[in-house]
């Protein structure tokens, strides 16, 4: 093993409110805060900075980005949860209904999977 991954960090304009609603979403809680970053503790760590300036990712977008898997029990359920959040629902779902792509409050795109 030449690395251990310790942490995923996500540009955005609010790193406070970002961590909020993945801290809500995954049950996990801040480990460390300051005006420019917020870290949340989990089997893998998640890590939000500020980028004065950030614009979300499109979607769909012939340019490739780094997304999110996150497994959940029931799907439908998981997105009304989700969405009551602050997540939002793009038209575009690739997948035939495996699973459903969301984008967080900033932007970034993830997929709610069951298995």
């Amino acid at each position: 093993m030449l690395a251990e991954l310790t942490t995923v960090v996500l540009d955005c304009a609010d790193p406070a409110a970002l961590a909020a609603f993945y801290g809500e979403a995954l049950g996990w809680e801040v480990t460390y805060a300051d005006d420019d970053t917020v870290q949340l503790g989990g089997p893998v760590g998640l890590g939000f900075q500020r980028v004065e300036g950030y614009r979300g990712p499109g979607w769909p977008d012939a340019a490739k980005h780094a997304h999110l898997d996150l497994r959940v029990d029931d799907l439908e359920r998981a997105v009304k949860e989700f969405t009551a959040l602050g997540a939002s629902k793009p038209d575009f779902q690739p997948g035939g209904g495996e699973w459903v792509v969301l984008a967080d409050p900033e932007g970034h795109l993830f997929c709610l999977v069951t298995s």
